[in-house]
């Protein structure tokens, strides 16, 4: 029995690394990698930049605002549309609009025009048009592979976000003191450009329901009730999913957005330092990703059990580092890696058992849903986090979102495990 239980990990395992080797996978994984890396350029040279010109961490986390705005406002539309419009044509259509608009800020900055409320701007118009990307790209997952496969493609793609974690910010930090913050854009601009380039040999399965421009037409408000129903009322284990996705953007991004004050209040550092603090959140998050695509998917309650010790783990990590008396660079580095591992597995999971449970023709509608609860609480996180950081200090944020991370761990736990018992899902 343990030689079965070996030889299935293994061919579970290899099934997995082959899915990067094929055609449509691959290059869908190698367009977001050059995009990923693209973003964590970018991150650093415009928070860096807002914390200097203010040197208030509240209005720092007004770039992270503006970015979870779009997706509250216009989040269940795109959902509707999403669903009848082909992914591929809308992933391609999206990449080539940011090309455009990521060229603005580097444009303005060499013109000497680049003003914190042009900056805002740019980055609220460039949040609009981004927001239709993440949704497309969850949807179009199980149309690219097989439903065993789910959770592997899910974990390679944050793979991707992790490899932009950990190489961007670095990157970033360097090329701005090498070349400037103008040519670091470009840079990003650019990386937008390859990924639509990358997704143009893509096969793309479109289920019945794409009907191409014909869905203007469509009874908007009605299709909207359709996708809600289904998240809040006729499927609870989406609905606890719901809760704690919630829960865990909260925490989450209140922590990514007040990295530059730890780096800058609690360990009196620059922007190299804190590129490498971030490439250091990527290390964890990229191992947690390796491992999870080498592993049997497992039942829905191996899986839900799984997130909920990942994100007890990140919790202590998170208050620990909030503890620290007299911070060190190597250890609050070190905590930052577990922080990043353990807090990472949590969306390739959810979004594997939401690719699952949900028919096809709903999928834009539910991950919209999804976009725009999560963007909700990441805008009241980073209020009232960076709120508690001007007036309480950075450590006393930290706690806090420490604490919540373990409180969404138990909710995970326990919510899930009631609603499988009411409404069991075979994997």
């Amino acid at each position: 029995m343990a030689d079965e239980s070996h030889s299935h990990s293994d061919a579970t395992t290899a099934s997995g690394w082959r899915l990067l080797g094929t055609r449509d996978f691959g290059c869908l994984w190698a367009g977001q990698v050059v995009s990923q890396v693209g973003d964590g350029l970018s991150k650093v040279a415009l928070l860096w930049f807002v914390y200097e010109l203010t040197g208030s961490a509240l209005k720092m986390t007004a770039i992270g605002l503006l970015q979870t705005i779009p997706p509250l406002v216009f989040g269940p539309l795109i959902g509707v549309y999403l669903d009848c419009l082909p992914k591929k044509s809308v992933m391609i259509v999206v990449d080539l609009l940011r090309t455009l608009m990521v060229l603005l800020i580097p444009l303005f900055y060499t013109f000497d025009m680049l003003t914190l409320e042009r900056l805002y701007v740019l980055v609220f118009l460039i949040s609009i048009v981004s927001t239709i990307f993440g949704p497309a790209l969850a949807s179009s997952v199980p149309l690219i592979v097989r439903r065993s496969q789910l959770t592997t493609a899910n974990a390679f793609l944050q793979s991707t976000t992790n490899i932009g974690v950990l190489l961007g910010p670095a990157m970033s930090g360097l090329g701005i003191a090498l070349i400037g913050v103008q040519n670091v854009l470009y840079v990003d601009a650019a990386t937008f450009f390859v990924s639509a380039l990358f997704l143009l040999p893509i096969r793309v399965r479109d289920n019945r329901a794409v009907k191409g421009l014909n869905a203007l037409s469509t009874p908007v408000i009605q299709d909207m009730m359709v996708g809600f129903r289904f998240v809040f009322l006729q499927h609870r284990v989406v609905f606890a999913l719901m809760v704690t996705a919630v829960l865990y953007n909260l925490a989450i991004s209140a922590f990514v957005f007040l990295l530059p004050v730890v780096a800058k209040e609690l360990l009196q550092v620059g922007p190299m330092e804190l590129g490498w603090l971030w490439s250091a959140l990527g290390i964890g998050m990229l191992g947690a990703s390796i491992w999870l695509a080498r592993t049997p998917q497992g039942t829905f309650q191996d899986r839900i059990v799984k997130i909920g010790r990942s994100l007890a783990i990140g919790g202590i990590a998170v208050c620990a580092l909030g503890l620290i008396q007299t911070p060190v660079l190597f250890s609050t580095f070190l905590l930052i890696v577990v922080i990043g591992g353990s807090t990472s597995l949590f969306y390739p999971v959810v979004w594997a058992m939401l690719q699952e449970v949900t028919p096809e023709h709903l999928l834009g509608r539910v991950f919209t849903t999804f976009s725009t609860g999560g963007m909700a609480s990441a805008m009241v996180g980073m209020v009232g986090f960076g709120w508690a950081a001007d007036a309480l200090g950075p450590a006393v944020s930290l706690i806090g979102i420490g604490l919540l991370l373990l409180l969404t761990a138990m909710v995970t736990v326990q919510v899930s495990r009631r609603e499988l018992a009411v409404s069991p899902v075979v994997a």
